[in-house]
């Protein structure tokens, strides 16, 4: 192992050296402005990463990227990272209440059950597009006590519903989750749950989820309003919506050692780990393409969601977005 990473090291030193030429030329052929998103393609193409491509092309070129990593996902996201991506994700569940709601609900369970209420007390429904890994909802489940809960009998009334485009990425996130917690949680009491859909086109009803979640899947879709608009539809009133996605660094200085490193050093390390350079490629690109934080913002009050707002993460490389939908 030892061996491996010195290495990936002498590897990564080469690569990064003698490139800053390349680099330079590299900013020149694109903009890192507001006007560098997915709203300048025109209805028959659309952007995979820097790549101008037919706009029905996308989602199976998108598919195959995630096909690819799958198995390696979560590992390539500590090493791209530098484990941030696990703080991040800390945060956005941090900032869902997700842990002191479902406690207040279980109280309100626990009472219900031991009076003669005939109202049936609340339940919770979470709904994580784009996770099909399940590494968002397993900080659900486990904030939410589900696997405690999976160890009684009857349906648990917190859930969590996955839902991703790639049948790939759902069956890794599966495995795990019974890897993880037994077949409980998924076969007897209904927590948590892998189905696969299109986070433009989503397979439930309206009014289905008090919150929606995806993080760092957004960017990945072919038309990102159609999928702002079917959020809201699958939302209760009074739902939140929370996205979670790399987004534009602000401070000029930063930007540049986040630039160099970003397309230089991420590609090569899914060379050397993951044997797949072309794939890490377009996810970096696909960043630089994607709406920036105040873009976003605004595509958020378009597709009808209250009170738009965004906090950024590490200096903008990544921003929460989060939006209600009205009562």
């Amino acid at each position: 192992m030892a061996s491996i990473l010195h290495g990936s090291r002498l590897a990564l030193r080469r690569t990064i050296q003698g490139r800053s030429s390349e680099f330079s030329q590299l900013r020149l052929s694109f903009s890192f402005s507001t006007n560098a998103s997915e709203n300048n393609v025109n209805d028959a193409t659309t952007h995979f990463g820097f790549t101008t491509v037919r706009t029905e092309e996308k989602e199976s070129k998108v598919r195959e990227v995630f096909e690819s990593v799958a198995e390696s996902y979560d590992v390539m996201n500590d090493l791209m990272s530098g484990g941030l991506h696990r703080v991040w994700k800390d945060d956005l569940l941090h900032r869902t209440g997700l842990g002191p709601t479902s406690r207040a609900l279980r109280r309100l369970h626990h009472a219900s059950a031991a009076s003669d209420q005939t109202t049936p007390p609340p339940t919770l429904n979470v709904l994580d597009v784009a996770g099909g890994t399940g590494d968002v909802a397993f900080r659900f489940i486990e904030a939410a006590g589900c696997h405690e809960r999976s160890k009684s009998s009857g349906q648990d009334p917190i859930q969590v519903t996955v839902c991703d485009i790639n049948a790939e990425m759902l069956r890794v996130g599966e495995r795990r989750a019974r890897q993880r917690y037994g077949s409980g949680l998924l076969d007897e009491t209904k927590a948590l749950s892998f189905v696969e859909g299109n986070a433009q086109t989503l397979p439930f009803e309206d009014n289905s989820f008090d919150l929606y979640t995806i993080a760092f899947g957004l960017r990945n879709v072919t038309h990102v309003d159609m999928a702002l608009k079917d959020a809201f539809r699958v939302l209760k009133p009074g739902g939140r919506f929370m996205c979670l996605e790399f987004s534009h660094v602000t401070n000029p200085a930063f930007r540049a050692i986040y630039d160099t490193y970003s397309f230089h050093v991420i590609p090569t390390i899914g060379e050397i780990v993951a044997n797949d350079r072309a794939s890490y490629q377009y996810l970096v690109e696909s960043i630089r393409k994607f709406s920036n934080q105040d873009e976003l913002a605004s595509r958020l009050d378009r597709a009808g969601f209250s009170g738009a707002k965004y906090t950024n993460m590490t200096g903008g490389i990544v921003a929460l977005h989060e939006g209600w939908k009205p009562v």
